[in-house]
């Protein structure tokens, strides 16, 4: 799966959500979970199951997302799909 994950290195330090890139969430076009650092990224693992409205398509591209600002923060994914972080 492509992902569509980016760090947000152009817009320095943004205090508003509606301010990020849609290239910063997990899942982009429902603006959900941004993946901005190591905790963003944990939390969004944590509340993945919670995303509501998201076909399994939108999780694929999630989870991908996630995989990826996981390996650019140095975050630890144990899991091998998405499906092993729904509940």
């Amino acid at each position: 799966m492509q992902t569509t994950w980016s760090p947000d290195t152009e817009h320095g330090t943004i205090h508003n959500r509606a301010e990020l890139p849609e290239s910063v969430f997990a899942f982009p076009v429902q603006r959900k979970e941004p993946l901005s650092d190591g905790d963003h990224v944990r939390n969004a693992l944590a509340r993945f199951d919670q995303v509501e409205g998201a076909s399994d398509a939108d999780r694929d591209l999630a989870f991908a997302n996630i995989k990826a600002a996981a390996a650019y923060y140095g975050v630890d994914v144990r899991e091998n799909s998405w499906r092993d972080l729904m509940r």
